[in-house]
């Protein structure tokens, strides 16, 4: 309507020819010949009246417009599609539009379904957004705020940790405190997570932190060795985010600031005196958190993770992993390795030979090309040395020079 009035406003006042006025209002010329005619008919001339708003000038030019009823199709339930969406990986769009139509044949076609689904997804929170199958994805941090544990008989205070572990499915989330964030305490706090969850998931993402990958990199960001072998023991692989790619954990990111809010802010006046009693009240208020309902959804996260994501996590050994560190070692001519300032001993046919040493609570393993050479029992005594073997039968090859691993 803006440009008809344009129009009549530019023949009437200005007498201008239907070209210029067309080349003006870009529109093509033989439009400003029917407008015109139109308003020849109507009776109308410039200036138009004040009380002419744009539907009665509408109406005055072309006429009034039969609008035909709305057709009243069934609408498909789309809480339902996006729950069978992320409950199998091979469901597709098409396939539940199908389903769909065969309950309802006079229901609306496979474009303006997905159509209409699209906009019924954006409407969601953005913590429920992303397309994440069922036991696909475990998301691993570290909350940037800390909490405190008071030593009971001086009053000092110190720091302590929160992990936290999102699933991506459900967003059913774990979470704990440790004295440490070292490998460890990361590892440990690995294994907790999947026997909190009962089993575990295809995938693992964890941030660029240095103690969980050894070299960051945008596209082949290197392990940490005993990362990697706490992967390989349940089944499962640690994809990193990409450096300076926030959306790639944007599930640990969300489940972070939940817990700081409704976890570590609830428990801002509290006192402890250990790690232990301070994960029992965090484990009371995640049991609320995982319980309560979303604002956009009714359901939890327990729900979601008992309908989705639990029947797809993969079992758990009959084992937890046992947490062990990699070095790696040079054999001295006494055929002894140093690890950790002790010394043990390997066959004298390894002398000059790179190993690798598997550090472990109780034991230090010795390894080269993946083949086991011995095991020892770990010692604390700096500067000391442990004959070999401590356990296992020797290790026998012929002699041919040093090797690498």
């Amino acid at each position: 309507m803006r440009k008809i009035r344009d129009v009549l406003r530019m023949k009437f006042e200005l007498c201008l020819k239907d070209r210029e006025i067309a080349r003006s209002c870009s529109i093509p010329h033989s439009s400003v010949a029917n407008y015109l005619e139109r308003a020849k008919e109507a009776g109308l001339s410039w200036p138009l009246p004040a009380e002419l708003d744009d539907e009665a000038l509408e109406r005055r030019l072309f006429g009034v417009t039969t609008r035909h009823p709305a057709v009243t199709m069934p609408l498909p339930d789309f809480s339902a599609i996006r729950a069978e969406l992320r409950a199998d990986r091979h469901v597709t769009l098409q396939l539940l539009w199908q389903e769909y139509k065969q309950n309802h044949p006079e229901g609306y076609q496979y474009s303006r379904f997905c159509e209409l689904y699209g906009r019924w997804e954006r409407k969601l929170d953005p913590v429920l957004r992303q397309d994440y199958r069922a036991g696909e994805r475990l998301f691993v941090d570290h909350a940037g705020r800390t909490l405190t544990i008071t030593d009971r008989a001086t009053g000092a205070t110190h720091e302590v940790y929160l992990f936290v572990a999102v699933l991506g499915a459900s967003n059913y989330t774990y979470a704990e405190v440790t004295e440490r964030r070292g490998l460890a305490a990361w590892i440990g706090s690995h294994t907790r997570a999947l026997e909190f969850f009962g089993g575990a998931p295809a995938v693992v993402t964890p941030d660029n932190w240095k103690t969980a990958v050894k070299t960051a990199c945008f596209y082949e960001p290197e392990l940490n060795r005993t990362y990697a072998e706490w992967a390989q023991f349940y089944h499962t692989a640690v994809v990193p985010a990409r450096p300076r790619k926030p959306r790639d954990k944007a599930k640990a990111e969300v489940g972070v600031l939940v817990a700081e809010r409704w976890i570590v802010a609830a428990l801002r006046h509290r006192t402890f005196f250990s790690c232990v009693e301070l994960n029992q009240a965090i484990w009371e208020l995640l049991a609320s958190l995982n319980q309560r309902k979303f604002r956009k959804l009714d359901t939890t996260r327990a729900r979601l993770f008992e309908e989705i994501d639990r029947p797809a996590l993969k079992p758990l050994p009959a084992e937890p992993f046992r947490f062990g560190e990699w070095e790696t070692v040079r054999v001295n001519i006494d055929y002894h390795v140093e690890v950790d300032g002790h010394w043990y001993s390997v066959p004298f046919h390894y002398i000059h030979d790179v190993v690798e040493a598997r550090v472990g609570e109780n034991t230090v393993e010795i390894f080269r090309a993946g083949r086991r050479l011995v095991t020892h029992v770990r010692s604390f005594k700096k500067g000391k040395h442990t004959p070999w073997p401590s356990t296992g039968r020797p290790v026998t090859r012929p002699w041919s020079g040093p090797r690498t691993v």
